[in-house]
This record gives structure tokens, C-alpha cells and sequence, in this order.
């Protein structure tokens, strides 16, 4: 079974689309979304359609859970404030219900699934580095063989055993028997790894092999549409550089 995995496509409409394109194409058996699917960019309606039509199931991203009025974003700077707030005026009823009804975590077998980190799952915790991953060694035993992760906009994979975690630095791997392993699959609509392709990842059951892939979209119209929306510039032009 091959499932592909996508993450923080942030109403990032443009990016969407090639890579649901680029999924069709691989022939994937199911397909798991991690949230965040609105925030920053200026198309929530259609990427709310689109992930709709084709997840299996979408995690609550705490984007999505800030627009559907599931959490307290008072904290946030203004720049993302003012983007959720303008996400949530634009947001039709029936998408807004079903962000309102979106589930923290999921489970095939021995594949888990969560925005950010599976300790708390409504905290919305990072794990971008190997300190935080870290911070997962003592509940090693409550995980499940794998757990595909989103939230940094990031490509990072870890594996934990024999006492260590350690980072997996590849992009395509498969995993080790008697080691559990955190894996942040990217960002569809803003990535922040220096590359501003698209990413999302795809894991094969059977062979127990992770595959990034990246995909180019037109960054241009994306941009275009963050601009004409009035919200803050910083949104657009961070998708040129992938940061």
C-alpha cells in the first residue's frame, strides 16, 4: 500500500493543484492530509474543496483550528492574526463545518499520523531538531512504527532506538527494524527548507520506504493573489525563497 502524506498547503491553491496532479500520476493507494489547509495565502475556499474530495482524512492544524474558532490565536503576531481573521470571513459554512469537526491524530496500523508533535497533539509542539525529537524518547514505546508529522514546514526525519535518535538525512529511505521514527513530510503551500518547491511524501507498506517528492507551481499567481487579498506582503514574497 503507498500513502502519500501532505501537509500546511495554507490556501496555497496554485501549489495544490500540481501537487494533486503529481499524486494521480504516482498511483497512490490513500492519501492523508496533516492540516493547516487555510492560513497566509488567499484561496481557502478551493484548497478546502479539493482536500475534501480527495483525503481519506485531514487533521486539525492549529491554523485551521484558529479559523474555525477551536483555539485562542490572540498570541500570534499580527501579520498571522490578521491572516486568520480574513480566512475566517472568506471560509463558506459548509467548509467551516468541517473544519470545526477535523480530528487531532490518526492511525493506520502501525502508521500514525499528527500535525505537530504526538505528545500533546492539541499543543501544536514543533519538532524540527534533534533536541525536540529527542524529548519523544521516553514515550518511544506508546508509538507507533512510524508517525508523519507537518507543522515546521520542514523535511526532517529522526528515528528512534537502541537508547539514541538519530537525524535520517535522505530523500528516500526505509526504515530499520526495531526503530520507531518521526517524519515531517514538508509543506505543500509555503515550504521553509531554502527550496520553494512544493513537498509532500509518500510511504510504501510493503517495501517500508519513505519518498519525498517536490513539485514547481506558479509561485507567480500564488504571490499575485496574497498581494491583491491585501495581506501581508511577507506571505508572497517568502514563496520565492522557500523560507
Amino acid at each position: 500500500m503507498r500513502i502519500a502524506i501532505l501537509s500546511d498547503v495554507h490556501s496555497n491553491i496554485e501549489a495544490l493543484t500540481e501537487v494533486m496532479k503529481a499524486v494521480d500520476d504516482l498511483r497512490i493507494d490513500r492519501l492523508v492530509c496533516l492540516g493547516d489547509v487555510v492560513g497566509y495565502g488567499a484561496s481557502p475556499n478551493p484548497c478546502c474543496q479539493i482536500i475534501r474530495d480527495a483525503a481519506e482524512v485531514t487533521l486539525l492544524g492549529n491554523h485551521d483550528a484558529a479559523v474555525a474558532g477551536r483555539m485562542d490565536y490572540s498570541f500570534y503576531y499580527d501579520a498571522a492574526r490578521q491572516a486568520l481573521d480574513w480566512s475566517a470571513g472568506q471560509v463558506t459554512t459548509e467548509n467551516l463545518r468541517w473544519l470545526k469537526g477535523l480530528p487531532y491524530t490518526y492511525r493506520i496500523g502501525e502508521v500514525g499520523f499528527c500535525h505537530g508533535s504526538p505528545i500533546e497533539p492539541k499543543a501544536y509542539e514543533y519538532i524540527f531538531a534533534l533536541e525536540q525529537a529527542r524529548e519523544l524518547a521516553p514515550l518511544v514505546d506508546d508509538l507507533p512504527e512510524v508517525t508523519f508529522i507537518g507543522h515546521s514546514h520542514l523535511c526532517r526525519a529522526f528515528a528512534l532506538g537502541n537508547g539514541e535518535v538519530s537525524d535520517v538525512v535522505a530523500q528516500r529511505f526505509r526504515l530499520r527494524r526495531g526503530y520507531k521514527y518521526i517524519i515531517s513530510v514538508g509543506s505543500v503551500g509555503q515550504p521553509r527548507d531554502y527550496d520553494n518547491r512544493s513537498c509532500f511524501a509518500v510511504y510504501d507498506t510493503d517495501l517500508r520506504e519513505v519518498a519525498y517528492h517536490r513539485v514547481e507551481y506558479d509561485i507567480d499567481a500564488s504571490a499575485q493573489k496574497i498581494f491583491e487579498a491585501e495581506l501581508a506582503l511577507n506571505f508572497g514574497k517568502r514563496l520565492f525563497l522557500g523560507v
